[in-house]
């Protein structure tokens, strides 16, 4: 899971603020300190929305839940795995920030952060807990992820810069479920056309997209897998805070760009972002992105 990546100019904004440091430490502490004092609540939002659609992911037909196998995930700019901790443990985002910010937490070293967090997760693992496999270009976050168990796999690689090595490609043939909560700017067919290929029953595709940009270049790419993508347009999810004015006048200008209204979403202080999901367009048919985000 990863923010804003990209650098911030000084005189017009431009860009986003840019938060890489926080990725390369060997642990998840200065993730949630900096990210937690900015309100950051992506993961909090994708939760709910991930364990809603897991049971359909993938499936042929789309339309009934499967009673099989686990439903493999493979979450795209996953950083520490946190999206997996909120997915397959009974655990809220509030209270890992209140956990890896605590007086307790600061006094442990990497390796004795580990083994409390090994502990932790085990004692609160769900029974509907899946596998999940984390890609990130940060190699310090997915050695984290993997040594605190919650990545069953990861692996530190840019598939935009590169096609995925032989064990990426493997480990994800029987992914079901695509996840993305913080990347899909930086990102492009490049990173998805790999994981694809070759897939008689191609995984689904669940990505919050900043407001920011656009996800169409993406969405564009994966039709000739005959995949269709729906947008959430019921709500959009708030992000995080601004950092400053600056950032906020270049998220309005940028959201008013792309033909959407920031009025009382950016312009009230905060990133937002939408849904969009894609799958094969007969599962689409079967069963609209509405009725499987419903409560029910």
């Amino acid at each position: 899971m990863t923010t804003a990546r990209h650098a911030q100019t000084s005189g017009t904004p431009t860009r986003m603020t840019r938060f890489d440091d926080i990725y390369r430490q060997p642990d998840p502490r200065a993730y949630f300190a900096v990210l937690g004092a900015l309100g950051y609540r992506t993961p909090h939002h994708a939760q709910g929305v991930f364990r809603r659609l897991l049971p359909h992911a993938g499936l042929p037909g789309a339309g009934d839940q499967d009673g099989g196998s686990p439903a493999t995930v493979l979450d795209i700019c996953c950083s520490y795995g946190i999206n997996a901790a909120l997915l397959n443990h009974e655990v809220t985002l509030a209270e890992l920030y209140d956990r890896y910010t605590s007086p307790q937490a600061a006094r442990l070293t990497t390796t004795e952060l580990i083994a409390w967090d090994r502990a932790y997760y085990a004692e609160r693992r769900r029974p509907d807990a899946v596998p999940v496999i984390g890609l990130d270009i940060a190699a310090p976050a997915i050695s984290y992820g993997r040594a605190a168990g919650l990545l069953d796999d990861g692996f530190a690689e840019n598939l935009e810069a590169g096609p995925p090595s032989p064990a990426l490609y493997r480990a994800t043939r029987g992914t079901r479920l695509i996840t993305v909560t913080g990347g899909a700017s930086f990102l492009s067919a490049r990173t998805f056309r790999p994981l694809l290929a070759d897939r008689q029953d191609p995984p689904w595709v669940a990505a919050f997209v900043l407001r920011t940009g656009s996800y169409q270049h993406i969405a564009d790419a994966l039709v000739p897998f005959g995949m269709t993508t729906e947008k959430d347009t019921s709500r959009t999810y708030p992000q995080r805070r601004f950092t400053d004015a600056s950032e906020q006048r270049y998220a309005v200008a940028a959201v008013s760009a792309t033909g959407d209204d920031p009025q009382g979403k950016e312009t009230d202080g905060h990133f937002h972002t939408a849904l969009h999901l894609t799958r094969p367009t007969a599962h689409q048919d079967t069963r609209p992105l509405h009725t499987l985000l419903r409560d029910d």
